[in-house]
């Protein structure tokens, strides 16, 4: 006899709904891998589409899902990062939460699923859930350094730019331009948003206090 969860669905209803997750967000997401159709899902999976179906009624939905386990995992990395910086000066606590999302974004591809996936409604959820994970978390970190008095500018100013930088960096060529990771150039936008972009007293804006040194400059390099 099945036994039923409280929900009313099988334990080996909701153990399949999983493995075929995890097998779509494989191949559906891979880096650089072509447009992946259900047979080949069915196919990786050793099981009919029949059965995809009856979990997932179009490719839409299981998209959803995938998209759905990866934002929680991105989350769940944000709050580590938090929980890391607390007891940190404001600027580490920016930087780390920053670098946390780039990375995650970069790792998740979410600027390409927003761009390039086809389907409208997609990159609709796909921006939703950026906007809920990341950039309203940015916000309330802005306001409350701006609460403190820790930053003159407006908060708003400052979140529209660092996320029109966030987003420009994990769509443009930059990063190979430049052979840095994306994580290096989203570190060295948040120094130049928190510090200035112009040399003070000799001082470039990786001597300030808290900044980390940008790749390709040494630390004892001549002002």
């Amino acid at each position: 006899m099945e036994t039923k969860t409280v929900s009313g669905v099988s334990s080996d209803d909701t153990q399949r709904a999983d493995v075929i997750v995890e097998a779509a967000g494989r191949l559906f997401f891979a880096p650089g891998c072509p447009r992946v159709s259900m047979d080949d899902l069915a196919r990786e999976l050793g099981m009919s589409k029949k059965t995809i179906y009856r979990h997932f009624p179009d490719k839409r939905s299981l998209l959803a899902a995938v998209l759905d386990r990866k934002f929680a995992a991105v989350e769940r990395t944000l709050v580590a990062a938090a929980e890391d910086a607390e007891g940190q000066p404001f600027d580490v606590g920016i930087q780390r939460f920053l670098i946390a999302a780039g990375s995650e974004l970069e790792r998740l591809g979410a600027a390409q699923l927003a761009v390039g996936r086809g389907d409208a409604m997609l990159r609709e959820y796909v921006e939703q859930r950026v906007d809920a994970v990341i950039y309203r978390r940015l916000d309330e970190l802005l306001v409350d350094g701006h609460r403190q008095g820790l930053l003159p500018a407006p908060p708003e100013l400052l979140s529209a730019i660092i996320c029109g930088a966030l987003e420009r960096l994990l769509t443009s060529q930059l990063p190979r331009d430049l052979d840095w990771t994306a994580a290096d150039l989203l570190r060295a936008t948040v120094d130049t948003v928190l510090y200035g972009a112009i040399r003070s007293g000799g001082h470039a804006i990786d001597d300030a206090p808290h900044g980390a040194a940008l790749p390709g400059v040494r630390s004892d390099s001549p002002g």
